[in-house]
């Protein structure tokens, strides 16, 4: 029941939305006044209620077709005001199924272009409105868009959103024989890691390339600390890029949870360089943590998957991860790929730094098995299949590793996202430090186990676990 669309009373329209509202109790006791019913326990359905609420306030229309849709336009704007919060909507109506009204701010919202209809995939570009924007219009009956800034007067210009080609196909969307689209993103893997890869490796000077620093190599060896943030997949992709960048180029790294970094004060100085990292390029804490960096002078650089987005646009400078589009909800190959990218920056920064010529080499060479080993270790996928069967009714799993903090964080994070099992990551050396108390014959642990200086040392832990009943 809090599935997207939701409708608004007597099924008089119905709203898609992205976004939080953060007043919505307030709104919501006042419809409850009114007589409005509530199905759901969802921020969404208070703005449908709300906007049917503005609608029964216009005169009525006995005949929309023969009028402007101004007084929907008019009901929309009157909701819209007493939102705090943010939002990318889409509206329809019962009464007048040929109108369409958007509207935006911060959340992203974008419109497809095409030829008799606009539903993706068979738009044949995309046009994305700006910050706090609306849009309405008549598509069906090839009326066009009006679109209107936060002000209500028209933007300057073409009334169209800004357009640009559509970045790939529809067909990349299907799930070619796979159960589900996340199976099919792991299985793609080994093609995205090689999309990242694919020019940027310079072996003649053992080095990575990248064309969108947009900074010298003078200002950058000046940097004297790197900030990369991020939310959930991205930030624990971040910790892979901070043990690789310290220890390929000797540079202090801090990894910072954009929904904190947006609200604290860190000391910085004109050597920090930022990186925001997201899949989607619109990712609302990391945007506001890029913009409040950017406010204290920071040059900032994204990394994201999606061309043309938010970050992207408005970072100094970035890389895109060439992943492809992602449906799956759990980050896949878009992880991955951000840490081929991240690894790849690690080679460029140590280069420019301490690493000499036959290091560089050795780090291309391992790059470039990466989509081979990885597609050695998907042929594992029916002995994963089974072990997953075994544990899948356990009440608690705990993630752990050596020295990777970053994927075991990762893991559990998955197993919580897809499978709805609490999991938790700890280095392997702090399970006696009190998670050990926990362990017994229902509690599986996931060791990873990378042959290194502490692997024995792992492995002691491991006989532990078994000792206590651990599987």
């Amino acid at each position: 029941m809090n599935s997207h669309p939701h409708i608004g009373d007597s099924g008089s329209l119905a709203i898609v939305h992205n976004g939080v509202i953060e007043n919505f109790q307030a709104i919501k006791r006042r419809l409850q006044s009114e007589g409005y019913t509530f199905q759901s326990a969802t921020d969404t359905e208070v703005i449908a209620h709300l906007i049917d609420s503005c609608l029964k306030r216009q005169p009525p229309v006995a005949d929309m077709a023969a009028v402007d849709y101004q007084p929907l336009v008019t009901a929309v704007q009157a909701a819209l005001a007493q939102l705090q919060g943010t939002y990318g909507l889409a509206i329809l109506f019962r009464q007048w199924p040929d109108v369409l009204i958007a509207a935006r701010l911060g959340s992203p919202l974008i419109v497809g272009v095409g030829a008799n209809e606009h539903l993706w995939p068979a738009t044949l570009a995309v046009g994305r409105l700006h910050r706090q924007d609306r849009l309405s219009g008549r598509p069906r009956v090839g009326g066009g868009y009006r679109r209107q800034s936060a002000r209500n007067s028209p933007r300057s210009g073409s009334h169209q959103p800004q357009r640009s080609r559509a970045g790939f196909s529809g067909g990349r969307c299907c799930k070619g024989g796979f159960a589900h689209f996340m199976l099919k993103e792991i299985f793609e893997q080994p093609e995205s890691i090689e999309n990242a890869l694919r020019g940027r490796l310079d072996r003649d000077a053992a080095t990575a390339k990248f064309g969108g620093f947009n900074l010298t190599p003078q200002q950058l060896c000046a940097v004297g600390r790197i900030i990369m943030t991020g939310c959930g997949t991205s930030w624990h992709a971040a910790l892979v890029g901070e043990y690789q960048i310290e220890t390929m180029a000797r540079l202090p790294v801090e990894v910072e949870y954009a929904s904190e970094l947006r609200y604290r004060n860190p000391p910085l100085d004109n050597n920090t360089l930022v990186f925001a990292i997201t899949q989607s390029g619109e990712t609302a804490d990391t945007l506001a943590a890029l913009r409040e960096m950017k406010r204290k002078g920071c040059p900032t650089l994204g990394i994201c998957n999606v061309v043309g987005s938010t970050i992207a646009q408005e970072s100094d400078g970035g890389f895109y991860l060439r992943a492809g589009p992602e449906i799956g909800v759990a980050s896949t190959k878009a992880f991955t790929s951000q840490c081929t990218v991240l690894a790849m920056l690690a080679l460029y920064f140590g280069r420019l730094r301490h690493l000499g010529f036959a290091a560089g080499l050795t780090i291309i060479d391992h790059l470039q098995t990466l989509p081979d080993k990885v597609r050695q270790a998907l042929q594992c996928n029916d002995q994963v299949e089974a072990i997953a069967r075994k544990y899948a009714h356990c009440n608690i799993s705990f993630t752990w590793a050596g020295n990777s903090i970053s994927h075991r964080l990762g893991g559990a994070l998955k197993l919580k996202e897809i499978s709805y099992i609490h999991a938790e990551g700890y280095p392997a050396a702090e399970m006696k430090h009190g998670p050990i108390a926990l362990v017994d014959e229902k509690t599986p642990s996931v060791f990873l186990l990378p042959h290194g200086q502490v692997y024995d040392k792992v492995m002691s832990n491991l006989q532990e676990i078994k000792a206590r009943g651990g599987p």
